[in-house]
C-alpha cells in the first residue's frame, strides 16, 4: 500500500480538466475507450453514502460490470460498491464530508476517487481488531484493492483518497 504515490499502477492520474459526467445530466463526455470518467459532486448531497452508491452502479451498468454474467463478476461489482462507501463514509466521519466522487474505468482497472476537504491521513487501523466495533473502512479498502492511497496539491487544502479495484476477468 502506498499513500503517497502520484500515479498509482493503474496510472489513470488525475482527471483531464472538463472530463466526466455533468452532474445534472448524468452522462459521460467522449473520453478515449482506455479511459472513462464519471464524476458526480456531493457538496449539497442528502443521503450521501446512498447518493454515492447509485452513482457508481451505474456507472458500472454502464461500463458491463452490471448485470454479471458470472459469481466473480458479481463480487467484483459489489467490491466496488464497497470501496465507494467506505471511502464515503470515511470522508463523511473524518473530513467534514466528500466534496466530490470520481470514477474511472479502464479495461483492467476501475478507480474511485473521493475529494474531501479534510486534513487528517485515513489509515487502516493498526492492529486490525475484527471483533471491535468500528475503524474497519480503511482495512477492507486495503483488503478489497489493488493499491489505494491519498493525493494532496500542495497550497491546497483538503486531498484525494484513491482506491483501485481490478477488473473482473
Amino acid at each position: 500500500m502506498s499513500t503517497t504515490r502520484q500515479h498509482p499502477p493503474g496510472d489513470l492520474g488525475r482527471e483531464p480538466q472538463g472530463a466526466g459526467v455533468d452532474a445534472g445530466a448524468g452522462t459521460a463526455s467522449p473520453e478515449p475507450a482506455e479511459r472513462q470518467w464519471r464524476t458526480l459532486s456531493l457538496r449539497d448531497a442528502s443521503g450521501i453514502v446512498p447518493t454515492a452508491r447509485d452513482f457508481a452502479r451505474q456507472a458500472l451498468h454502464a461500463w458491463g460490470w452490471l448485470p454479471a454474467s458470472s459469481a466473480d463478476g458479481r463480487a467484483a461489482a459489489e467490491d466496488v460498491l464497497l470501496v465507494v462507501s467506505e471511502l464515503v463514509t470515511n470522508a463523511c466521519l473524518h473530513a467534514e464530508g466528500p466534496e466530490e466522487i470520481r470514477i474511472a474505468c479502464t479495461a483492467k482497472v476501475l478507480r474511485v476517487e473521493v475529494v474531501d476537504s479534510g486534513a487528517g491521513q485515513p489509515a487502516p487501523r493498526t492492529p486490525h481488531r475484527a471483533g471491535r466495533p468500528g475503524g474497519h473502512g480503511m482495512f477492507i479498502v486495503q483488503r478489497l484493492c489493488l493499491d489505494w492511497g491519498v493525493l494532496r496539491v500542495p497550497g491546497r487544502p483538503g486531498k484525494t483518497v484513491w482506491a483501485e479495484l481490478a477488473a473482473p476477468a
